[in-house]
């Protein structure tokens, strides 16, 4: 029989952090928040053989309270709990990352990252066929931020004209029924609409809005985290009084807020973000736990960069199953991408190709 040679032991060495800036094409607006360019930190992990891991963190202090400060602190904290270790401990390194400090989810998720697109690429794989993904082409949404109802009906257009099928309307706390009706009456069945209030509304102004567009014929995909985060009664409040779908995104980052959702009948779908979550582990737990629902979930972003986004689609491509619906259309907002990955944007569909990890090209931002 033949013996396979041994394999080196990988140990990391190094954990260095880059800054990436890039300006978007026009501000991103929401009702908590609004921005004109991308600031997110990249993590570096080295090992003693050179190879290098990447991951991404995008500080979102208004969702997770993570500033790049914050997440900086993070890592110079948890940073040496993992240099010197052997990457082949898949399982203690995750455990280290999550038991070195409470909260901080986004930073222990660009952690995570980084140390996925080494056990990756230690078996000359990528990302998603390590992780037991088959699926590559997956259509996004797009997002149309919230603005003056003549720009939001304008977006709505050119994304359908760039080729977009599925528009996902920010709302906030006024006009939001005019909102809806109007971009529904302009784009007719040209797109799939999804609809987010970012928290803005009450339960009954919900209730009121949704049982207004659906008397009106008015199909929505769903209706996403329109309550505070903190407002579990009120999402259930609206579940049991509207027709359309209910997804929560703010009032869910871990795993157990997950399983206490489903159990208690709280939304429909689950949207997973690896900010919120903490990174690729955690998110394949909370698929585990929709798929023991039947409950389906998207894959959400924050306002990331290649790699991150394309960190998600590995875990969407591994979940298929469970992750069927998109939201990674972040990439698509920036003027120019800082570096390349594994996901490739080729109108409303990203493309994973078959390079080894998440695929990063050599990154040459600040190095701190």
């Amino acid at each position: 029989a033949r013996i396979e040679p041994k394999r080196e032991e990988m140990k990391i060495v190094s954990i260095q952090t880059a800054l990436l800036r890039a300006p978007l094409k026009k501000p991103f607006k929401t009702a908590l928040r609004s921005v004109n360019t991308l600031e997110d930190m990249i993590v570096i992990i080295t090992c003693d053989d050179g190879s290098k891991g990447y991951g991404e963190a995008a500080p979102t202090p208004a969702i997770t309270g993570e500033t790049i400060g914050s997440i900086k602190g993070a890592i110079t904290h948890i940073t040496p709990l993992l240099v010197g270790q052997n990457i082949d401990d898949i399982p203690t390194l995750l455990k280290t990352i999550h038991n070195s400090i409470i909260g901080n989810t986004t930073a222990k998720s660009a952690l995570e990252m980084a140390l996925y697109d080494l056990f990756a690429k230690q078996e000359t794989l990528p990302l998603f066929q390590y992780l037991g993904g088959k699926e590559t082409t997956f259509q996004s949404d797009i997002t149309i931020s919230l603005n003056p109802i003549d720009i939001m009906i304008q977006d709505s257009l050119d994304a359908i004209n760039d080729g977009y099928k599925i528009l996902k309307i920010k709302l906030g706390k006024k006009e939001s029924l005019t909102t809806i009706t109007e971009i529904h009456k302009t784009i007719g069945t040209q797109a799939i609409l999804r609809l987010d209030a970012n928290q803005a509304w009450s339960p009954k102004e919900c209730v009121e809005i949704m049982n207004k567009i659906e008397d009106m014929g008015i199909t929505a995909q769903f209706i996403e985290q329109p309550v505070a985060a903190h407002d579990l009664n009120g999402l259930k409040y609206i579940k049991t009084h509207i027709q359309t779908p209910l997804l929560a995104d703010e009032s869910l980052f871990s795993p157990a807020q997950a399983l206490y959702i489903l159990e208690n009948n709280i939304a429909d779908y689950l949207n997973i973000k690896l900010a919120k979550c903490g990174g690729i582990s955690k998110g394949l737990e909370i698929a585990d736990i929709a798929r023991q629902f039947g409950a389906k979930c998207m894959i959400g972003c924050m306002l990331e960069g290649p790699v991150g986004i394309a960190a998600a689609l590995h875990l969407t491509s591994a979940a298929s199953d469970v992750i069927t619906m998109v939201d990674l259309d972040a990439v698509s907002l920036l003027r120019n991408l800082p570096c390349d990955t594994t996901a490739k944007l080729q109108g409303d569909r990203l493309k994973l190709s078959e390079a080894f990890g998440i695929g990063v090209s050599p990154f040459y931002g600040q190095i701190d």
